[in-house]
């Protein structure tokens, strides 16, 4: 009997590389007594698959498993709707370069997903930030991010000046490029580039990197995941400005605008092959000795 009976499949958008692999997926999982929905996105690029079409707001309340076939930035992208949705369980056939999301190679599908449907797997529960944007009293947007939500100059030279507070008690004003606010899962994309620290996914906190701050005692500080977190951009700058959460979903700001960030109510189910090893991904992908 299949660990999972109703699976998801979304597969990189528009990219040609996937076809062979969503095609491959496709046998395979037709020979399991599975019942199949395709993102309606993916769809678009994989002709006569035979599958249920769904929007991403079905899968989100059908399907107790969702294959995302991609590198890690599709599975962050997968990972930002659906988990908006619901806790959602999710598990990743890289075709990218790093893979620290999508830990199954293609030449290794068919038999790690066998073991999964088995029952034989590894699960990782994984929390979100939500990110609201508030302008006086209007909330002008709330986004979700997997791995970090930002705050970042646009096209200008200059630094930008940030006020910073943590469950209303202010920290510091800050003039960098920028600020980065991750979790742990992020910890390893851009907020490592800033000087951040690896973090075990498991830990309940997230960190905050100043991108190339004007104070070098400006640091990286962690702090308990469910703290409330408020950034306001100030100054002659404010309007240069923007959001990104995931690098993937951005908006600009004005001065006064205030940046709310705090966990998201649903998780990330990471569902792994049971060899799986956080360790044993760092030094394979970082290249330690």
């Amino acid at each position: 009997m299949n660990a999972f009976k109703t699976v998801g499949i979304v597969g990189k958008y528009a990219a040609p590389t996937v076809s062979k692999a969503l095609c491959d997926l496709g046998r395979y999982l037709r020979g399991k007594t599975v019942t199949v929905l395709l993102d309606q996105e993916t769809a678009k690029v994989w002709p006569n698959h035979g599958f249920e079409i769904a929007s991403r707001e079905v899968m989100a309340k059908r399907c107790e498993l969702v294959i995302v076939v991609g590198g890690d930035g599709t599975f962050l992208g997968v990972a930002r709707s659906l988990g908006a949705l619901g806790d959602i369980a999710m598990v990743g056939l890289n075709l990218g370069r790093l893979g620290f999301l999508t830990d199954i190679s293609p030449n290794e599908t068919h038999e790690k997903l066998d073991e999964i449907f088995a029952g034989h797997f590894q699960q990782e529960d994984r929390f979100m930030l939500q990110c609201r944007v508030l302008r006086g009293d209007e909330v002008l947007s709330v986004n979700c991010a997997f791995n970090d939500v930002v705050v970042h100059k646009r096209d200008v030279a200059r630094m930008l000046e940030m006020d910073t507070r943590i469950d209303g008690t202010f920290i510091a004003t800050m003039n960098a490029d920028g600020l980065i606010v991750s979790t742990p899962t992020g910890s390893t994309a851009y907020a490592l580039s800033g000087g951040g620290p690896l973090m075990e996914p498991e830990i309940n906190a997230v960190v905050l990197v100043p991108i190339c701050p004007h104070t070098l005692s400006n640091r990286p500080i962690v702090v308990c995941a469910d703290s409330m977190i408020e950034i306001v951009v100030k100054g002659e700058e404010s309007h240069h400005a923007q959001l990104s959460c995931d690098g993937q979903e951005s908006q600009r700001l004005q001065g006064a605008d205030r940046i709310q960030i705090s966990k998201h109510s649903s998780t990330i189910r990471l569902i792994h092959p049971m060899e799986h090893n956080h360790f044993h991904i760092l030094r394979a992908k970082m290249g330690w000795g």
